[in-house]
């Protein structure tokens, strides 16, 4: 199955169980995010990535700056190990990490959340690639993915048992959009793929396909 066709699997499943009223509360949490307009406010291809540092699982240091020294880094922004359409998305991006290796891309994943809870997103999926913790979404803020979650999901999010204090290690409710760039050697962003809603993911063949484009480009 595609990335896609798994995901709307987990939808089917929620749609089957989860009380209508609640179902309506999160489409319109989404359209809510959608008019927001990040899509157009973020960075863009063309546009210079801000290097960042960031701790990985481990607590070690990872600098965008060192790791487009080596090639093209391919940053894919998640909600957090609380979001089972983000765990879809890692799973899937580890499957393909051999072949973005391949074509000389380093892969980050970076998220909201704590040291800790980026370390147990590592362990419970065994990611081979760097997680990052963005704590308070200072790099996603640079690329302007964040926004605060409409008061209606965050009292949803409650209900379904998921504490976002715990989990990010404050109470602002921010979040990132989800989204994935690549970026090239020099710090350019060459692609996006960004949507508001966070059911739409991008297929790992997309991402391969865009780096194959530029490796053949260069």
């Amino acid at each position: 199955m595609s990335l896609q066709q798994e995901i709307e699997v987990l939808l089917n499943q929620a749609a089957s169980f989860l009380p209508p009223e609640i179902l309506t509360i999160i489409q319109q949490s989404i359209e809510e995010v959608a008019n927001l307009g990040i899509a157009e406010k973020a960075l863009k291809p063309k546009d210079r990535a801000p290097d960042f540092t960031l701790s990985n699982a481990v607590g070690q240091p990872v600098e965008l700056q060192k790791l487009r020294a080596k090639g093209s880094v391919v940053i894919t922004f998640y909600r957090g190990l609380w979001c089972p359409f983000c765990n879809i998305e890692l799973l899937a991006l580890q499957k393909a990490l051999p072949e973005i290796q391949q074509l000389n891309a380093s892969l980050v994943a970076i998220s909201p959340q704590t040291p800790d809870n980026t370390l147990s997103t590592v362990k419970e999926h065994s990611l081979g690639f760097e997680v990052l913790s963005d704590v308070d979404n200072k790099v996603a803020k640079q690329f302007g993915l964040v926004y605060t979650l409409p008061e209606s999901i965050q009292e949803v999010m409650e209900g379904f048992g998921i504490d976002l204090e715990t989990y990010n290690g404050n109470d602002s409710n921010e979040l990132p959009v989800t989204a994935t760039y690549i970026i090239d050697s020099e710090g350019i962003i060459v692609y996006r793929y960004l949507n508001p809603d966070y059911t739409k993911r991008l297929e790992p063949k997309d991402l391969i396909a865009a780096l194959s484009n530029l490796k053949t480009k260069a």
